[in-house]
């Protein structure tokens, strides 16, 4: 294996190296992608399974292993630009359909999974509950990404961002009750605390991203405040956010999503957004080539009928889900039929409470409920990011002008017809 080359190697020129092959690679792929028109995030993704040591072995396991920590810094990022979209101009618009939406859509896909592995496949009620939970988790980070390289815009676009963030209060919730479930199921007694905790954290975490806004929104109110320190203190609260998240294992999505949108709404600055975004490339670069380097295509061939079984359903009722909620609130046709295609991707949040249900299974299921939710994510964050780039196409959420040469991202653009 080419990793045998990091060997003789101290650890910083390891990682450095590491670092350098990881944003090259990335960047050789996306040429490829651009000529086929698919979006940016395929050709990262892509480019980390092909270096990655299941592949080449450009980039060893145990650097890998050990790069865990810019999943938690890119998806504080995304989140934080995904509450941009959550403006008061823009509630009012989408109103509670948003809600009935991300009920109808993240529910049905986990039900329908909870009883086709019960009632089709006969498996343990505990392994098809942990499954359902799961199938309900949608990772914006491709969305959002394949989002600003093509300059989407639109109500279709405020609803798709506001469902996919809202997706994870769904699927965490669901997740605490159905592993409640099952340790009552092993100990006879319903663990109220697993149920309770878990929902005392996020809502503990999402009070510190309203602070955080409301502190950020005072911090910066000068208008002499220099571009450097804005870009610092926005770094900084993003940064400590993701590690109080991290140390009592909850996804920084939920508080760094209400920093975001307590600071829009609290001074109406979108210049900010755009700061941050010019800064977050090579980060969102790494933390999809990283996943990629974690895609192992070998699981794709041991799921069998279960695990394609799982990547279909889902889709499935993601789709219909999207599909009903959206005709139950009136919402536009464009939302009704293309909102589920943008809702396939699957993976951080998913991933890591795929971890979670490992544990609480006994080891044989345990395993194939991680390995499916593995195999496909492969699948998922492969076909993801194109599947949503048609949906804001038919949509029209994407100008025509755009779709084969869109524009290069200045991060000192204004969208005058965003503004609150």
């Amino acid at each position: 294996m080419l990793s045998a080359l990091y060997e003789p190697l101290t650890e910083n020129t390891s990682v450095l190296i590491a670092l350098s092959l990881i944003l090259f690679s990335g960047f050789l792929l996306t040429r490829l992608t651009k000529r086929l028109h698919l979006p940016n995030v395929s050709g990262f993704i892509l480019a980390g399974m092909i270096i990655g040591p299941h592949a080449l072995g450009l980039v060893p396991h145990q650097i890998v292993d050990r790069m865990g920590f810019v999943s938690d810094i890119a998806l504080a990022f995304i989140a934080f630009g995904v509450g941009k979209f959550f403006r008061k101009k823009t509630l009012k618009k989408t109103g509670w359909g948003v809600i009935v939406i991300t009920v109808m859509e993240s529910l049905l896909a986990g039900v329908l999974i909870s009883l086709a592995m019960y009632f089709i496949f006969g498996l343990p009620s505990a392994f098809s509950l942990l499954l359902g939970a799961i199938a309900t988790a949608t990772a914006p980070a491709s969305t959002m990404m394949t989002i600003n390289q093509y300059h989407a815009k639109g109500e279709f676009v405020d609803t798709l961002l506001q469902v996919a963030a809202l997706d994870d209060v769904v699927c965490l919730l669901a997740f605490s009750v159905a592993s409640a479930l099952v340790n009552s199921h092993d100990t006879g007694v319903t663990a109220v605390l697993d149920i309770v905790l878990p929902i005392v954290y996020n809502l503990l975490a999402i009070c510190l991203g309203f602070v955080c806004g409301w502190l950020l929104a005072r911090l910066l109110r000068p208008t002499t405040r220099s571009r450097d320190n804005r870009l610092i203190l926005v770094v900084a609260m993003l940064l400590g956010l993701s590690g109080l998240c991290a140390l009592v294992d909850i996804s920084p999505l939920l508080s760094c999503m209400v920093f975001g949108a307590s600071y829009i709404n609290l001074t109406r600055d979108k210049a900010l957004f755009h700061q941050l975004n010019g800064f977050t490339p090579p980060v969102m670069s790494i933390f999809f080539i990283v996943s990629g380097m974690n895609l192992d295509i070998r699981l794709l061939g041991t799921v069998g009928i279960i695990g394609v079984s799982y990547f279909f359903i889902r889709i499935l009722g993601k789709y219909g889900g999207a599909y009903l909620g959206a005709r139950a609130t009136h919402a536009p046709p464009e939302i009704r039929k293309y909102l589920g295609l943008a809702l396939i991707p699957q993976a951080g949040v998913a991933i890591g409470l795929a971890f979670l249900g490992q544990r609480l299974l006994p080891p044989a299921i345990g395993n194939m409920l991680l390995t499916i939710i593995l195999a496909s994510s492969v699948l998922y964050e492969l076909i993801g990011p194109a599947c949503a780039k048609l949906a804001l196409t038919l949509s029209g959420a994407i100008p025509k002008e755009h779709l084969k040469n869109p524009p290069p991202h200045s991060p000192d653009e204004t969208d005058d017809e965003d503004l609150p």
